[in-house]
């Protein structure tokens, strides 16, 4: 697959860190655990920040509870379907089905609504980049580029998976679901933001007593996270959870909540580790995760999401 070749200045300039207000879409498995359903109301209730302008359900798999990458899609839409409603917004025109299979290779599209409507949205008219916030696997976006790699040269792929490139491997849940698809984003050019999991991601830990009391009570969209969080693990005792996926949104709110660094694309191998070639296009990967400004920031989000 031949991809466009975008100019170094050109990417330099589109991996600088967002200022004003910029046009999103969120690539997300909200079904597969708790994260993503964070990562969804944040972005929503950001409107001075963002325009949100889809939801794509992304495909995940559960060997333990038998389900495969169709069934994670469609369990994935209907909740981001229960969010919308509880944040008063209708999913006409928002929400849109993905992939209901992983890449069958690096060079073939799985096609959907998620992956057509990417392409429209990436290729429409607009000033600055569409960023496309990806924290699931990346099939939808993977799939876009595939359709009409054009669309390299109009977006900014921000995506929460896999480790930091000193690590000694790359896997993690996300990168695993879909390794070809990793790997075509990974070589295609397209301007990327890299958010790893390890010594990253995973600071933006929270628990139970501060949910309850920074979060409960406050409206639906807050009681329904609480809840989830609660459910989440029968002992909540010395327990926090990792809210992973909202790394990608506060970095379009306030970029130096993630600091990141500038570096040439990794090569994904076929062991699942990285390797490197100083003369691959440049990336941005993010080295950090501010965990107390970033929840603040969340939590009061989400306690004025009632109020008129």
């Amino acid at each position: 697959m031949d991809f466009p070749i975008l100019d170094e200045a050109t990417r330099i300039q589109r991996l600088a860190p967002p200022t004003g207000h910029v046009d999103v879409v969120l690539d997300t498995d909200t079904f597969n655990e708790i994260d993503d359903q964070f990562a969804v109301a944040y972005a929503l209730l950001s409107p001075e920040h963002m325009n949100v302008e889809a939801i794509y359900a992304a495909p995940f798999s559960s060997a333990g509870k038998g389900i495969g990458p169709a069934e994670g899609m469609e369990l994935s839409y209907e909740e981001i379907l229960r969010l919308l409603e509880r944040l008063g917004r209708s999913p006409e025109g928002l929400t849109f089905r993905g992939s209901t299979s992983y890449l069958p290779a690096a060079d073939e599209p799985v096609v959907s609504e998620a992956a057509e409507d990417l392409v429209a949205k990436a290729m429409a008219d607009r000033e600055g980049p569409l960023y496309v916030a990806a924290v699931g696997a990346i099939t939808n976006v993977a799939s876009a580029i595939l359709i009409e790699p054009a669309i390299i040269e109009r977006i900014v792929v921000i995506w929460l998976g896999g480790q930091p490139d000193y690590w000694p491997t790359a896997a993690e849940y996300n990168l695993g679901q879909d390794v070809p698809a990793a790997r075509v984003v990974l070589d295609s050019g397209v301007p990327f933001l890299h958010i790893p999991c390890k010594n990253v991601s995973e600071h933006l830990r929270t628990t139970v007593p501060e949910m309850e009391r920074w979060v409960k009570g406050h409206n639906a969209i807050s009681d329904y996270l609480y809840q989830i969080f609660c459910d989440h693990h029968d002992d909540h005792f010395g327990w926090s959870k990792v809210i992973w996926d909202i790394s990608a949104i506060a970095w379009l709110i306030n970029a130096n909540w993630v600091p990141s660094v500038l570096t040439h694309s990794p090569i994904l191998t076929d062991q699942v580790t990285w390797s490197f070639d100083r003369s691959r296009h440049l990336v941005r990967q993010a080295t950090d995760c501010q965990r107390d400004p970033i929840f603040r920031d969340l939590f009061t989000r989400l306690a004025a999401a009632g109020e008129a």
